[in-house]
């Protein structure tokens, strides 16, 4: 059957948002309102497979609220809610559970990196996350997930249990009139420069929020002198920006430097280097520190005005998932009468 095209796609609220973040992911959020109808969720079930504070995590459900907002999605034209408010998620997981296979799921390479050598004591939570993942998507049978490099794996994944399940209730499935199949098999939406934004610091590193240096990452909350501060001190190397893209082989700060310039200017990192190419660094990362205050500090600016208006934030979110709830207690509701539960 053809399904309705939808996107869907979600942001942990574990604090810190950056510039990866935002470049990886969120700007594509905004970009995919105006051609998709969108669903963006605030994902704190997955906040909690590892230990975490109850208080900062209500904080963080907001400020990520808050950065979705001040960076241009419409809470009012697509869909904008937490995933706890929409029990749908917790129950379609079960399902999913009971589809998927431990060997896929060993096959996970993010479990292996965040769990490392103790992995006897990490959650079952943080091991199963990419099931729960799987349902977040489909209770909604959402077609198009943006999602980064990182992610590309469990969203594999979210195609493979969507398949298993149509193939084992293909018959049950037909007879309902969903066809061959219930579940789309989701698409990754994977664009733009500077889909991997790297640490400041180190540019063979993910910038993150748990690098101890703050020098690291350019935080979405960021005013305009941290951002300047942050962009002058970023480690580059002495030689001068190529002219072409073979340049930056063997340069992994200068190509980070690169790609966050041109994914800020909506332009290509080939025309990044015929404007500064040959030229020195000093000379570049003037003009990136004027690009990035310019694009970043008005966000940071709205989201700490919006992050304090609790009252706001808690009516889009209680609205959001009063909309979501709407779309994903009929696919429930259908998915257990699929596999055989009485309703």
């Amino acid at each position: 059957m053809a399904f309705k095209e939808l996107v869907f796609s979600g942001v942990q609220p574990t604090g810190n948002l950056h510039l990866g973040n935002y470049l990886g992911a969120i700007v594509k959020f905004v970009e995919l309102q105006k051609s998709h109808q969108c669903i963006y969720c605030v994902v704190d079930m997955h906040a909690i497979t590892q230990p975490h504070n109850p208080a900062d995590l209500v904080a963080n459900i907001r400020e990520v609220t808050a950065a979705f907002i001040a960076c241009g999605i419409d809470p009012k034209q697509h869909i904008v809610f937490n995933q706890s408010q929409v029990a749908e998620h917790a129950e379609l997981a079960w399902v999913f559970n009971c589809v998927a296979r431990m060997g896929w799921l060993n096959r996970m390479t993010q479990f292996k990196e965040k769990a490392g050598k103790d992995r006897e004591n990490a959650s079952i939570g943080l091991y199963d996350y990419p099931v729960l993942m799987a349902a977040d998507i489909l209770v909604y049978r959402a077609t198009h997930v943006p999602v980064g490099e990182d992610q590309k794996q469990h969203l594999e994944l979210a195609r493979d249990i969507a398949q298993k399940f149509n193939n084992d209730f293909a018959e049950s499935i037909a007879a309902r009139g969903f066809g061959e199949g219930f579940f789309p098999l989701p698409e990754p939406l994977i664009q733009g420069p500077a889909t991997r934004v790297m640490s400041l610091r180190d540019g063979s590193k993910k910038m993150s929020k748990s690098d101890a240096s703050d020098y690291s990452r350019i935080n979405l909350s960021d005013d305009a002198d941290a951002i300047a501060q942050k962009v002058r001190k970023a480690k580059t190397d002495p030689e001068p920006l190529p002219s072409e893209l073979a340049g930056l082989d063997k340069r992994p700060e200068a190509a980070n430097l690169v790609g966050i310039f041109a994914a800020l200017n909506g332009t290509s990192k080939d025309q990044v280097l015929t404007d500064f190419g040959g030229g020195q660094f000093s000379q570049f990362k003037a003009a990136l520190v004027d690009l990035a205050v310019a694009k970043l500090g008005p966000i940071g600016a709205e989201m700490k005005k919006l992050s304090a208006d609790h009252a706001y934030i808690d009516a889009v979110l209680r609205d959001g998932s009063d909309r979501a709830r709407a779309i994903a207690a009929p696919n429930m509701k259908a998915v257990k009468e699929i596999i055989g539960f009485l309703s």
